[in-house]
């Protein structure tokens, strides 16, 4: 089923993102041409693909707010990572198996694209749904800020980079990672849901215990993969995290132990989608993908 909804919507967000970098002008092409590079030279798109499967809950979800949402949610994507690449942070020369931006381009071009990225995500967000409730616009506009500022994936990134070469705590770790990675995919699953006007309180909230699940699953996962793969399975350098002395589940509790916290969560996501209205197969099979996935 994943690999159904990566081809079908896969195109969809691919579209949804082209639509985006054709409509910039030609003020500054270079700056466009490492924008298009960072965006669209692959990846997995989990988190559009989460605004999709979310939205689908309810029929009477605006699918133009669903594409705004799902190309806002990847274009912060994009942004995180090639920050995350450059040579301040991770420093590295591999990204989905091609060269990371800065090497493709160059550093100061890297961090305007990263840049660029992060502030056309509001844009297509805030412009998204001429049919949706303008409440839910500026819950959709909410919702990506809080998730990538400060009070999410900037801040666990921050946190991460502080405890690097430092013992830390199983609670410090998972404050880290909820935050790095968790807090994106959980707007995901929340923005799509937002897309309806129908969606309920209550089912965004067990959505959200959902998407909290999947998002410390997925990097629990990332953690596993980085010793258990090769550089070429994974499109980026393989060991990068223990090289770097960076906190992971596989260093705090071992593999088995961090494979054993992966399928406590995968259990955890079902659990919250039992008794939700409409069709949650969908998501049912995400949780599957995150904690059986081998890239």
């Amino acid at each position: 089923m994943i690999a159904q909804w990566q081809q079908q919507y896969g195109e969809r967000i691919n579209a949804a993102l082209r639509r985006a970098l054709d409509r910039l002008d030609d003020l500054a092409p270079g700056l466009r041409d490492a924008m298009e590079y960072g965006l669209l030279q692959g990846g997995k798109r989990v988190r559009p693909m989460l605004v999709y499967a979310t939205a689908g809950l309810h029929t009477d979800s605006d699918q133009q707010a669903a594409d705004a949402a799902a190309a806002a949610i990847e274009c912060i994507h994009a942004y995180s990572l090639i920050h995350d690449d450059l040579p301040a942070m991770d420093n590295d020369d591999l990204r989905r198996g091609k060269p990371t931006v800065h090497r493709a381009f160059d550093e100061a071009t890297a961090i305007l694209a990263g840049d660029a990225l992060q502030t056309l995500a509001f844009e297509l967000v805030s412009q998204s749904g001429d049919d949706l409730p303008a409440e839910r616009r500026l819950r959709l506009v909410q919702e990506l800020a809080t998730a990538s500022g400060y009070g999410g994936m900037c801040g666990g990134q921050a946190l991460d980079i502080y405890h690097e070469g430092k013992p830390v705590e199983r609670a410090t770790l998972e404050t880290i990672h909820r935050h790095k990675t968790g807090a994106l995919i959980r707007a995901a699953v929340r923005m799509g849901a937002l897309c309806s006007p129908a969606m309920q309180e209550t089912e965004l909230a067990a959505l959200s215990r959902y998407a909290e699940a999947i998002g410390l699953a997925f990097q629990v996962q990332d953690d596993i993969l980085d010793i258990t793969a090769d550089t070429a399975t994974l499109g980026k350098t393989q060991g990068k995290d223990l090289a770097q002395q960076k906190s992971t589940y596989p260093a705090l509790l071992g593999l088995d132990g961090a494979r054993a916290l992966a399928a406590s969560l995968h259990r955890d996501a079902l659990a919250a989608l039992a008794g939700l209205p409409g069709n949650t197969e969908t998501l049912e099979a995400f949780a599957h993908y995150i904690v059986q996935r081998e890239y």
